[in-house]
């Protein structure tokens, strides 16, 4: 048993209470910081069960750090339980560095945990050796340019920590030996702890409370906070939400890695938008008038963002980057900071036309009649949401018009409002929140005076936000996506009569990780052929590039994200590149063509079913020939 002098008790008080001073003169700024900012508008606790278990699922299994990096995700999970099972061996240790252990090594309980604590031990030292050589000698690419020396510091104290743990089995604690390894252990523990606030190691303490405190829905934009209220402008209007998730960032590069506009060569890093909030907070502080976009946030970058997902998908610790760089968007659109030739075209043809591609509504009366669509009057089942694309847009006439074809096949009745505006996703997500508010209340007036009961479209980001953010300005009736619809129906859809070629299927954003709809498209797509994975599908899926407005900003800098889609859908060997989303639809016309002289076919799952109803009219009309 371990026996320290009078001298040494003193000694090791006086370093414990210092290392405690240490942690806290940094870590309670950190907190004031947080306390301080603004409440978040319309936040809500409920639902707690939801919070619960993302609590269990993302910070007690580590379950989305594991699945979206296998390897080094199952090194940092090792990590994260050592440290839970060394808590109970810390106290212990500090308790016998003043003669006052209650674990011993002759306990049962006491034998069983030492020993518990030895295998994580070991899996720690492994873990954090192997994370070490991967920051340090692999360095990928998104982990960042600057090699961090804290990081090799903090990695060194752990290992020792752990080596010094095990060694006890060998040494033992009594003699000159052991109360050397005691000292070491201790001193290891002491240099660290105020070192966890002062680097990115905080999110030891913050993300389990990021993780279960983030707003419930994927991107939620929050509400404003009344007429004084326009997005994040300066430090006046940073929420404590941001605050907190600000402060958590791991700086693991995960949201670099998978963000599109990175990827081709923009210079938007979600993580540093994160980084740069909280730069902002700790120079000016929350409450303070100096802009924001400036000094440690990019306005070019903010702008970049195609508000696909896949950072606040991938952060492991809870981080929303989206509903920040919205919020960016919303202070400087908002306040006029932001000037933009594209973006005050795209905003004036929402404001005169109702629409994103700035035509008549003339336009859209005129392709109702040609396509022989009825008007929604109440009696049919379904309102057919046309959307800008399936109203103006040639690809989008053809689709919405195959689903429809679709839809009559099997007798479901529906029709299409009279007067039909944008739902205001580009607006919402440009962070025009006036012209989007205008539209979105104009259709729910008109959506309510059709008394329409059910919803169907093609488009994935009208569903996204009449679903979700018009409920700002009242509740629509229930929408679904055009894919769920025909998963549903597909035993009732013909699947013979084409030619059963191979198809490789492309993850609309705003379906998926929006969604959560991986299956439902698929189900159609391997109906009428051979379903191919591209590399990155499902929750990883690549980008379009059209989101958060930018099909309607001009040309990209940099390498153009649908370029970069369609190189890896065509490295499949598909015949056909099948997709969901009008938007993606059009990105890839052009880009198919520019990476191959021989470009796979570009089919909406629609034109599918479609096709195969088509073929089986033909077939039915030859045989019927035949037979007379």
């Amino acid at each position: 048993m371990l026996h320290l002098s009078v001298i040494e008790k003193l000694l090791f008080a006086v370093i414990l209470i210092a290392s405690g001073a240490l942690f806290a003169s940094r870590f309670v700024p950190v907190l004031k910081r947080v306390f301080a900012a603004k409440a978040e508008p319309g936040y809500k606790l409920d639902p707690i069960g939801r919070r619960v278990w993302d609590f269990i699922s993302e910070v007690l299994l580590q379950s989305k750090v594991i699945q979206q990096r296998p390897l080094p995700g199952l090194a940092h999970a090792f990590v994260f339980w050592g440290f839970c099972a060394f808590a109970l061996i810390t106290l212990n240790h500090f308790a016998a560095g003043f003669g006052f252990p209650f674990l011993n090594r002759d306990g049962a309980f006491s034998q069983f945990y030492f020993y518990l604590a030895a295998l994580f031990a070991v899996a720690v030292a492994v873990s954090i050796a192997g994370l070490a050589f991967r920051r340090f000698v692999v360095r990928p690419r998104w982990l960042g340019e600057h090699v961090s020396v804290e990081s090799g510091f903090i990695a060194l104290l752990i290992f020792i920590l752990m080596v010094t743990y095990l060694a006890t089995f060998w040494i033992g604690e009594e003699g000159l030996a052991g109360r050397a390894l005691w000292w070491s252990h201790t001193l290891a523990l002491l240099i660290f702890l105020p070192l966890i606030p002062h680097t990115k190691h905080l999110h030891l303490v913050l993300s389990p409370v990021t993780v279960f405190l983030k707003r419930p829905q994927f991107s939620q934009i929050p509400p404003l906070a009344g007429d004084e209220d326009f997005g994040l402008d300066t430090g006046k209007d940073l929420t404590n939400v941001v605050a907190l998730q600000a402060y958590s960032c791991v700086e693991c590069g995960r949201c670099t890695e998978h963000c599109p506009a990175n990827f081709t060569g923009k210079i938007l890093n979600p993580k540093q938008i994160a980084l740069g909030m909280r730069g902002y907070l700790n120079e000016f502080g929350p409450g303070n008038e100096e802009p924001l976009i400036g000094k440690h946030l990019s306005q070019e970058a903010a702008f970049q963002c195609t508000t696909c997902g896949s950072c606040e998908f991938q952060c492991p610790v809870g981080i929303q980057h989206l509903p920040m760089i919205v919020g960016l968007r919303r202070g400087a659109v908002n306040t006029g900071k932001w000037e933009d030739d594209y973006g005050t075209k795209l905003f004036l043809n929402l404001e005169r036309n109702g629409n994103s591609l700035g035509f008549s509504s003339n336009e859209r009366d005129k392709f109702i009649q040609k396509a022989g669509f009825p008007i929604f009057d109440g009696s049919q089942e379904y309102c057919l949401w046309m959307g800008c694309m399936g109203s103006y847009d040639p690809r989008g006439r053809e689709i919405i018009t195959s689903f429809a074809r679709v839809m009559e096949y099997l007798g479901v009745s529906y029709g299409v409002l009279k007067k039909e505006k944008c739902t205001g996703d580009p607006a919402r997500r440009m962070g025009n929140d006036l012209v989007f508010q205008t539209l979105a209340e104009s259709n729910l007036e008109a959506i309510e005076k059709a008394k329409v009961q059910k919803m169907v479209s093609i488009c994935p980001h009208c569903v996204r936000t009449i679903s979700t953010d018009w409920r700002e300005f009242g509740e629509a009736p229930p929408i679904e996506h055009h894919s769920e619809f025909l998963a549903r129906n597909a035993a009732k859809l013909p699947s013979n009569g084409i030619p059963r070629e191979s198809v490789v299927f492309h993850d609309p954003c705003y379906l998926g990780r929006y969604r959560g709809s991986y299956d439902p498209p698929r189900a159609v797509v391997s109906r009428y052929g051979s379903l191919v994975e591209a590399e990155r599908s499902r929750e990883r899926s690549f980008c379009c590039g059209a989101g958060g407005g930018l099909a309607f900003m001009g040309e990209e800098k940099g390498k153009r994200v649908s370029v970069e889609r369609a190189e890896q859908l065509v490295a499949t060997g598909a015949k056909v590149v099948g997709a969901a989303c009008p938007f993606c639809n059009t990105m890839f016309r052009d880009a198919l063509t520019t990476v191959s002289t021989e470009p796979p076919k570009l089919l909406d799952i629609a034109q599918l079913a479609a096709a195969s109803i088509e073929a089986q009219r033909v077939q039915a009309a030859g045989n019927q020939t035949s037979t007379s």
